[in-house]
Formats: structure tokens, sequence, C-alpha cells
């Protein structure tokens, strides 16, 4: 029998056509739970991710003191909630339907994406998705966040490593997969995988597909 190939997803900028991070802050201040300027620091860390020069690590600091005990169903319900009001109708169609090809093929299909698995979970549901890679926040026995995330970050080297791991347990080789992703820093990933599409790519990915013939698509 062959061995199973796997179709891996980006989310942000992917699936999603937009970042979530501001349309989560945005939710956030609808609620009473964010301000103006909690806004304008998201909108800059956002700029930054766009240009490549995000610390993914301090940011990811400063978001998970914020949610430090909050217990885990609370964010779970508070996600599936934002992801209604504001994330699902910016799901890509072209996204749809690659998933639901993939799907017909057979393949396993997977959201491997930086941020936590309470925000790609309802975007996986609303796809059919079961499976999703992301970055873990640190719970305590009780299921309460702890203010420190699991190492590391699904985010470049580190995505490389979860998803080492995901295959592993679902006993597929990354250098069988297909990836689809919009940005730069997953080039680790990019280049482990047997074939690339770029989906509405950062000008930086956007160069480097040109010069190593990758598939770009626009969703």
């Amino acid at each position: 029998m062959a061995p199973r190939r796997a179709a891996l997803f980006d989310m942000d900028r992917t699936l999603v056509r937009k970042e979530t991070a501001s349309m989560y802050v945005r939710y956030q201040r609808e609620r009473g739970g964010a301000t103006w300027q909690d806004t304008a620091k998201v909108l800059y860390w956002v700029a930054q991710y766009t240009f490549g020069v995000l610390d993914h690590e301090e940011v990811a600091k400063k978001a998970c003191l914020v949610l430090a005990g909050t217990h885990e169903t609370v964010m779970s319900a508070r996600c599936d909630d934002w992801v209604s009001k504001h994330v699902e109708e910016h799901i890509a169609d072209h996204g749809r339907r690659a998933v639901a090809a993939h799907h017909a093929q057979g393949d396993l299909v997977a959201i491997v994406t930086g941020a936590s698995p309470y925000a790609a979970r309802p975007v996986a549901r609303r796809l059919g998705i079961e499976h999703v890679v992301a970055s873990e926040l640190e719970r305590d026995e009780k299921g309460f966040f702890t203010g420190r995330f699991e190492e590391p970050l699904c985010v470049s080297e580190g995505k490389v490593v979860r998803a080492e791991r995901f295959a592993k347990e679902h006993d597929f080789k990354l250098e069988d997969a297909i990836f689809y992703t919009d940005s730069l820093t997953d080039l680790p990933l990019l280049e482990r995988v047997k074939e690339q599409v770029v989906v509405n790519p950062d000008p930086r990915l956007a160069r480097v597909a040109k010069q190593r013939g990758w598939r770009v698509e626009r969703w």
C-alpha cells in the first residue's frame, strides 16, 4: 500500500484571507475586553510580521501573560464565538475547494499554524479538517493557563519540529507532503515538503517562489 499523503495548510492569509490577530482584538474590544491601545499594538505587530521583523517569542510571551488564570474552556467558547462573528466570512472559497479536493483524494488534511489551537480549531471544524498543529499554551492540572507557552512555538523552525512530530504520530513523511502558505517565515517547512503552494504571498515569499518555480495562487 502506498504511504498516505498529507496536505498541510497555514491559516492566516491562506485558508483565512486576512490575519486573525486584528480580528480577535476587534472582537475583544466589542466585548469590552480590549482598548484602542491594544488594537494599535496588535496592528503594529501585524505590520512587523508582514515585513518579517516580528519577534514571535516576545509577542507570544506578552499575549500569554494576558491569558494567565483563564480556563481553556472559556477560551474555547470565546474563540468559537469570535470565529462565527468575525472570521468565518473570510474563509477563502478557494481554500474550501482545495481542502475538499484533498479529502476526496484520501489525503490526511491538517491546519499547521502559529496561532493557538483555540483559534484554529473552529476554523478547522468549519472546513471539515480533523487535525490542527498549533502553538500550544501551557495549562496547569486544572486547565487554567499559566501565562506561558509550550516550546517551540509553531513558527519557522518550530513549525517544522511540530510538523515532524505530527507526521510521526500519523505515519506520513513530510518529504511526501504538500504545504500551502503565504509567509516567508514558513520557508523551513516549505523546503521540507515535496510540493509547495504559495498562497497570497508576502513580497519576500513571492520572490522566492518565482526564483524556485513554486506554484503561486491567489485566494
